[in-house]
C-alpha cells in the first residue's frame, strides 16, 4: 500500500538566515556559495559577528518534503534533533507544514544542527553548518513502513558526512527496493562531491540509487571535468534517470538517450537562493510521484526554484499548489 509519495532524508537545521557583503565572508575566511562544516566554537562566533538574523527550519531534504506538501503531495521525513528549543521549533515547522516527522529527538547533547547562512547582495548563500545532533542519525531511526510505503525515498549527499547515517540510507534502500520503490539522493554541493566522489558513483553504479539531482558545478565535479556535455553523457551510463540544474539557463533531465531541456521561469529579483535545489527537487519529485511528463516533473521544479528564490528562506512561503495552478501546470 502507498502510503507517501515521497520520504526524505537529511539533516535536521534550524537555518540562522543573515545579510552581509563579500568582504564579511573574506574577513571571516568564509568559503562563498558552499556548505562550511563547523564545530561548536567556530558556530558560536560567527552567530556572534551575524547581523540582524531570521530563524527558519531547514535542512535540504527537509526542505524537499516541505515543497512536497505545498504541492499537495504527501510527504514524509527522517532526520535527528535534540529535545532543546531549536528541536522544538524544527519539529512544530515540518509538521505544520503537512510533513509526517515521527524521528525521535535525542536526549540531552549534541544540541539540534544550526546553520548560519550568509546572504550577499547577489543572493548567493554561504551556508555554515554545525551538524550537532544530526550526526545520530542511524539504522535505528529508520520506520520500516514508512520506507516501504513511499513510492520514492529521496537523501541529501551531505548524510555522507555523519557516518552512521551511511548505515541508515543503505537500510532504507534495502527496503525500498524489496517492496518496489525507488530511491533518490541529491550530490547536495560540488564538495561534498569531491569528498565523497567515488562513494557516490558506486551508489549509483550499483543501482542503489536510481534518481539524482545535480546542479552543473555538482555534475562537473563528479566527473572530474569541465566539460558540460562530457559529465551529462557519463551521468545518463551511470544513473537511470538525472535532473541537472542550471540556474537561469533551466534544466535538462537525462534518461537513457533521452534529453529534456526545461526552461527556468522568469524571476524578478534573485533575494536569497538558499533552498532553489531542495524546491527543484520538491517539484520534480511531486511531478514524478504523480506520473506526469518529464517535461512537466521540470517545469514544475522550476516553479519552485523561482518561487523560492525570491523570497528569504528555504521553505515556500506561497501555497504551490496554488501557484501551480495559476501557473497552468496542474
Amino acid at each position: 500500500m502507498t502510503t507517501f509519495d515521497v520520504l526524505t532524508v537529511g539533516n535536521a537545521i534550524v537555518d540562522i538566515i543573515a545579510r552581509c557583503d563579500d568582504a564579511f565572508l573574506t574577513d571571516n575566511a568564509i568559503i562563498k556559495g558552499a556548505m562550511n562544516l563547523i564545530d561548536a566554537e567556530r558556530a558560536e562566533l560567527l552567530y556572534s559577528r551575524m547581523g540582524p538574523a531570521l530563524e527558519a527550519s531547514g535542512g535540504s531534504a527537509g526542505n524537499t518534503a516541505a515543497g512536497i506538501a505545498s504541492f499537495g503531495g504527501r510527504a514524509a521525513y527522517f532526520g535527528k534533533v535534540s529535545d532543546d528549543q531549536l528541536g522544538g521549533i524544527f519539529a512544530h515547522d515540518i509538521r505544520a507544514q503537512g510533513v509526517h516527522f515521527a524521528t525521535r529527538p535525542l536526549a540531552g547533547a549534541p544540541p539540534t544542527a544550526r546553520s548560519m547562512i550568509f546572504v550577499t547582495p547577489d543572493g548567493e548563500r554561504s551556508m555554515n553548518t554545525y551538524l550537532g545532533a544530526c550526526v545520530e542519525l542511524g539504522p535505528e531511526d529508520v520506520e520500516p513502513e514508512v520506507v516501504a510505503g513511499a513510492k520514492v525515498t529521496y537523501f541529501e549527499g551531505y548524510l555522507w558526512d555523519p557516518p552512521r547515517a551511511k548505515d541508515a540510507i543503505r537500510e532504507c534502500a534495502r527496503i525500498a527496493h524489496a517492496n518496489g520503490r525507488e530511491m533518490s539522493m541529491t550530490l547536495s554541493d560540488s564538495f561534498c562531491v569531491q569528498r565523497y566522489r567515488d562513494e557516490f558513483l558506486d551508489l549509483m553504479r550499483s543501482g542503489t540509487i536510481d534518481i539524482v539531482f545535480a546542479n552543473r558545478a555538482e555534475a562537473l565535479a563528479l566527473y572530474e571535468t569541465g566539460d558540460f556535455e562530457e559529465a551529462i553523457s557519463r551521468l545518463s551510463q551511470d544513473c537511470r534517470l538525472a535532473a541537472v540544474t542550471m540556474s537561469e539557463e533551466g534544466s535538462i533531465i537525462v534518461r537513457g538517450a533521452e534529453r529534456t531541456r526545461v526552461e527556468a521561469i522568469a524571476v524578478a529579483d534573485v533575494v536569497d537562493t538558499t533552498g532553489a535545489g531542495d524546491l527543484y527537487a520538491a517539484g520534480f519529485l511531486y511531478g514524478y510521484t504523480a506520473g506526469r511528463s518529464l517535461a512537466d516533473c521540470g517545469r514544475l521544479g522550476s516553479l519552485a526554484a523561482g518561487l523560492v528564490i525570491g523570497q528569504v528562506g528555504p521553505r515556500p512561503m506561497l501555497s504551490l499548489s496554488a501557484e501551480a495552478k495559476k501557473a497552468g501546470l496542474v
